[in-house]
């Protein structure tokens, strides 16, 4: 590949500020060369054949717009990621959040050009004359930012494009393999067979591993809640892809030949009714489907799709994701998540775990457990999930007694607690307790008049387990065993009495 000497002296030559005279760094001409914090309207206005601007970026995060530092060549030859909104300049916002305006670039401009702005766009003069740049000229005191002047040559890339019209990140994604990876990306180019182009931004529609977004008018908002600024890839809707171009340090670096087209759009996601788990169908609403959509429905092993109608036999409580495509591949795929739930409760507590209830099966008790989405201790609730709190193990059932959320304690160490726990599918919280000073352990049942006590052989420890269950599925839970985690307590009581005899 070109550029990999040039791209380590192009991000050198980057961070090198200069201390020498205008002069010097001409060379005996009236160019200079520098940075200059860029607007995107302006960056991209000389490289795309499109009418509409390019927009800033607007970021409901606190900080990830900020996130703008520079990467570099580590002393191992290895690069270092910078920020990944790396080489862009931003400006805050009274809500919290804030916008990227633009990208910080190198620029080729005449000594009385510059002298004749009035706003420089925080000109920083650069010691050498860099790899690529924007040529800059001036009329009447304001700035026209030229295409990008590659001095090495455009670098040709050999990999591959995938696109899908299903994104949690806007309308379109694209996945690029053989993207410039040793190098901080400042730009993107998507080009169309239809003679569109279109500027891609750091944060809303450039991430890493050459991964790009947007919305073209359809999706609102993207996944974390940010708005997305659409007008000037609405028209992409319907035209393929043909090239993709990475803007650099080092200048192009263009993806070609690819065939990527890009489904028309007309919703965001499926309305799906809710059903009962067991054997049975839920329609979903195809009202604003086009008429030429020839629906191909998905969901996973034991569903069915035909029409608007999803039929399914003997499947667990849960939530499920229903696909639906259009065989004729003129429009995009749209997905709708819906529920099938029970009132039964297939799990009990037992000896410092949820294990299965009575009349219950395995994989009953091991679908609740990995459906489970919050537990509340006492008066506090903790989401479970990949940013929640673990209290209970999805695999074993364990009640995780270390468990933290930050740097709190989720049980006091009083060993007293009142467990509530919420699983998706399941309608009825299960509801125990745990009281290491009472001797009974108790199960109650929403199929029982009265409790029914169960006295533990120990005598030391006890729980008291309310379950609310109706269906012969899973039958009555069953009396809970004493509490291991409990049991030493019961020990040392002896021991002291022991002592004190």
């Amino acid at each position: 590949m070109k550029k990999i000497s040039s791209l380590i002296s192009a991000a050198v030559c980057f961070a090198a500020v200069s201390t020498v005279s205008f002069s010097a760094v001409a060379a005996d001409t009236d160019k200079v060369y520098g940075t200059m914090n860029i607007p995107y309207a302006d960056f991209y206005a000389a490289e795309l054949r499109n009418d509409v601007p390019v927009d800033a970026v607007s970021s409901a995060t606190v900080t990830k717009w900020k996130a703008n530092a520079t990467g570099h060549m580590g002393d191992d030859g290895k690069w270092v990621n910078g920020g990944i909104s790396a080489g862009t300049f931003n400006a805050a916002a009274e809500n919290g959040g804030g916008k990227i305006l633009g990208v910080t670039y190198p620029v080729e401009i005449a000594k009385s050009d510059l002298e004749a702005l009035s706003d420089k766009f925080g000109f920083t003069e650069l010691a050498e004359k860099p790899a690529a740049y924007k040529p800059v000229t001036v009329e009447n005191g304001k700035a026209s930012f030229g295409k990008l002047v590659d001095t090495d040559g455009e670098e040709t890339l050999s990999g591959e494009m995938t696109v899908t019209g299903i994104s949690n990140y806007g309308d379109y994604q694209i996945n690029v393999k053989g993207y410039p990876a040793n190098c901080d990306i400042y730009g993107v180019i998507v080009k169309t067979k239809e003679g569109t182009d279109y500027g891609m931004r750091a944060l809303e529609n450039i991430w890493r591993n050459g991964a790009i977004s947007w919305g073209a008018g359809v999706k609102e908002k993207e996944v974390h809640g940010n708005v997305l600024s659409s007008e000037h890839y609405k028209s992409s809707q319907g035209q393929t892809i043909t090239e993709v171009t990475f803007i650099t340090l080092s200048g192009y670096s263009t993806l070609s030949g690819q065939n990527g087209y890009l489904p028309l759009k007309f919703a965001e996601t499926l309305n799906i009714n809710n059903g009962k788990a067991g054997s049975g169908s839920v329609t979903f609403d195809n009202s604003a489907f086009p008429a030429d959509y020839k629906i191909k429905g998905e969901v996973s092993d034991g569903f069915s799709v035909s029409g608007n109608t999803v039929s399914y036999n003997n499947v667990l409580p849960g939530s499920y994701t229903l696909t639906v495509s259009d065989e004729n591949g003129k429009y995009s795929n749209i997905r709708g998540s819906f529920t099938l739930s029970t009132e039964d409760i297939p799990v009990k507590y037992s000896d410092g775990k949820l294990v299965k209830a009575d009349g219950a099966s395995d994989a009953d008790a091991a679908n609740y457990l990995k459906n489970i989405t919050a537990v509340t201790v006492g008066d506090k609730k903790y989401n479970s999930g990949r940013r929640g709190v673990t209290v209970i193990d999805s695999k074993t059932g364990e009640i995780k007694l270390d468990a933290k959320s930050g740097d709190n304690a989720v049980f006091d160490g009083s060993g007293n607690y009142k467990l509530t726990v919420e699983a998706t599918g399941y309608d009825k919280p299960l509801d125990f307790e745990i009281k290491p000073q009472s001797a009974d352990t108790t199960t109650t049942s929403a199929q029982a008049a009265t409790a029914k006590t169960t006295t533990s052989k120990s005598k030391t420890t006890a729980s008291k387990t309310t379950g609310t269950s109706s269906s012969p599925k899973t039958g009555v839970n069953g009396a809970a065993l004493p509490l291991s985690f409990l049991a030493l307590a019961g020990i040392s009581a002896v021991a002291l009495r022991k002592k004190k005899d």
